[in-house]
């Protein structure tokens, strides 16, 4: 991946962070971090993963998130300086749910 990419992800995690935090009005995003960003090479889409505090409350903050990434969007583009702001995916990061789950592995393991 190239520097710009690479600097871009960083970029879009901070600036959709700020926005989730502070823009957003819908109590079903308010408890929503995002862990990364991956925009394709052509600048066209970002995937963007996200974590949900209340899992029993996934479906419905995702079906928000995706309600609302027309708003987020918009707002990267003033916030950011690029000529095409991408296309905006959220996606549920299961990478911690798996952390976890290897963990209590290895503990159980060492009992």
């Amino acid at each position: 991946m190239s520097l710009k990419i690479d600097r871009l992800n960083s970029i879009f995690v901070k600036e959709i962070s700020k926005i989730l935090q502070n823009e957003i009005k819908d109590e079903n995003i308010k408890f929503v971090t995002v862990t990364g960003c991956e925009i394709t090479n052509d600048l066209s889409f970002a995937k963007v993963y996200v974590t949900i505090f209340d899992k029993e409350k996934k479906g419905v903050t995702l079906k928000a998130l995706d309600g609302a990434k027309g708003f987020i969007r918009s707002l990267l583009s003033q916030r950011i300086d690029i000529r095409h702001t991408p296309e905006l995916k959220f996606i549920f990061d299961e990478s911690i749910e798996y952390g976890e789950k290897i963990e209590k592995i290895i503990k159980d393991l060492n009992k």
